[in-house]
């Protein structure tokens, strides 16, 4: 797309819509989509994550003691859709059925399914509810492809053609809309074209907080990038730049921040407009250094939601010659989602209903045309009010506390982008457990544990620990670095 004379939007769309049929296991037609991007004057927010059926009453999910986590009655509407169109109107060079391209050919002609791919397919196998269509798309005489296998899918070079001559309507108000709503029907659900054609993908203003010299930008809430920023703002009363990037000091001062901000996140964090305390109560200075004063340095604490004042996932960044610089991210959520695939169509939908609360009376309890608390995260960070870098870590959980863990690195300790996504990370795991990549250092290790850290390998074999890129700015270019975690290469043109 850049060579074609697109822009770095077109080029980040262009391989976004491919991604759904390259990498099904993290991503699909019915996915979501967050994105902050500078458009060389100003740094916007989107927001294309769906809200749940009309019909989604608390009532409804009475005799559940969770959220399912597959099937119908984890599907909200699908926002990557809708975000794909909003940002080619608004900042797109080339016309949007030329970003189609690439994805329809690979869906008609098939791909080469890489090992790393076909490794999630195949845990994929297991877990899967059958009779609803996912078998019968994604599988090859009954299994997953192998490394190097061929993967064909002309269901879905169909409806990737649909969506492009409609520009995006068939999707929300027409034949799509319409098939979808109907398997939906013939399976019990109350999915209507009603809501998806009440369906917006919503522009914002990035939250953001100061961070040494820096200042780290993230999509409001429904989604958690706030921990992100509440965890920065912790940190900022500490001088990480005096330990070593991978001491126990550091790695200590950083889970306890992080353990704060998620107590305090899944707390409060929902749609916005049922959230009982503001984005900007839970970033208030004076109240981060509240909370930053409660880490002890010698030991591991297990922290509650503090009192604010009250007031499977693919990431893409693409930056072009003049300037502009996007930051986008794509899910599914867990392993190709909710199981659903919509016959004919190759459409496979997202479970981010399971991200939504049975407590009652909670912000992010399940309910009526609302957003659920949602996982993924787009990172940008800017300088004096000009762009310094986009990033992104893909993995659910481990988003928020791999934002924290690369720009410390950048920022405390001066690592170029590629050595900050190489470096060993943690993850959260509960109140007092944490999870240690096993690059960590034994004496890393050792430390935290004496510390009162309770190490806790959680088998995680789908989202291991997240997969992040990043483009920093510098005087002269780009300098572009992505993770060897997983699949995925920078490249520039």
């Amino acid at each position: 797309m850049l060579q074609r004379g697109g822009n770095a939007l077109d080029a980040a769309l262009a391989t976004a819509i491919t991604l759904t049929v390259v990498e099904p296991c993290s991503n699909g037609i019915g996915s979501d989509l967050f994105a902050i991007l500078w458009d060389g004057r100003d740094l916007v927010g989107l927001n294309a994550s769906g809200r749940s059926p009309s019909g989604w009453t608390r009532e409804r999910f009475a005799s559940q003691q969770q959220m399912p986590q597959r099937g119908w009655e984890s599907v909200t509407i699908p926002g990557a859709v809708s975000g794909w169109v909003a940002l080619s109107d608004r900042y797109g060079k080339l016309p949007f059925a030329d970003l189609f391209e690439p994805a329809i050919r690979y869906a008609r002609d098939g791909f080469p399914v890489s090992p790393v791919i076909a490794g999630k397919w195949q845990l994929a196998t297991t877990v899967m509810p059958k009779g609803l269509g996912w078998q019968e798309h994604f599988l090859i005489d009954g299994r997953a492809p192998l490394p190097g296998e061929r993967f064909r899918s002309a269901a879905m070079a169909k409806t990737l053609e649909t969506i492009a001559q409609s520009h995006g309507e068939a999707f929300y108000r027409g034949g799509l809309a319409g098939a979808i709503c109907a398997y939906a029907k013939a399976n019990g659900s109350v999915h209507t074209r009603a809501d998806f054609e009440s369906h917006t993908a919503d522009w914002l203003t990035p939250l953001a907080i100061d961070y040494r010299d820096v200042r780290v930008h993230e999509i409001p809430p429904n989604g958690q990038g706030i921990a992100a920023l509440m965890a920065l703002g912790m940190l900022d009363a500490f001088d990480l730049a005096s330990l070593e990037p991978d001491s126990v000091a550091s790695q200590h001062l950083q889970i306890e921040a992080m353990k704060l901000a998620f107590a305090d996140v899944y707390r409060y964090v929902s749609d916005l407009a049922t959230m009982d305390v503001s984005p900007a109560s839970l970033l208030d200075r004076d109240y981060l250094r509240a909370r930053a004063s409660l880490i002890d340095r010698e030991r591991a604490l297990q922290f509650g939601p503090g009192e604010p004042p009250r007031g499977g996932t693919v990431y893409v960044t693409a930056a072009d010659a003049h300037g502009m610089m996007v930051s986008l991210i794509q899910s599914n959520y867990m392993g190709f989602g909710s199981g659903v695939v919509v016959p004919d169509t190759g459409i496979s939908l997202q479970n981010r209903g399971a991200g939504f609360s049975l407590v009652h009376g909670h912000p992010n309890e399940v309910g009526s045309r609302k957003r659920p608390f949602h996982t993924i995260i787009p990172g940008f960070m800017t300088r004096d009010g000009a762009p310094l870098a986009t990033f992104g870590v893909m993995g659910g959980p481990i988003q928020p506390p791999g934002h924290v863990q690369m720009v410390v690195r950048m920022q405390d300790y001066a690592m170029n982008p590629q050595a900050a996504v190489d470096g060993p990370r943690f993850k959260v795991t509960g109140a007092r457990s944490v999870d240690l990549e096993a690059s960590a250092s034994r004496e890393l290790r050792e430390g935290l544990i004496a510390l009162g850290h309770v190490i806790e390998a959680v088998p995680d074999t789908y989202m291991d620990f997240g997969a992040g890129q990043v483009i920093l700015k510098t005087d002269n270019g780009y300098v572009a670095a992505s993770d060897p975690r997983r699949d995925g290469q920078a490249a520039g043109f």
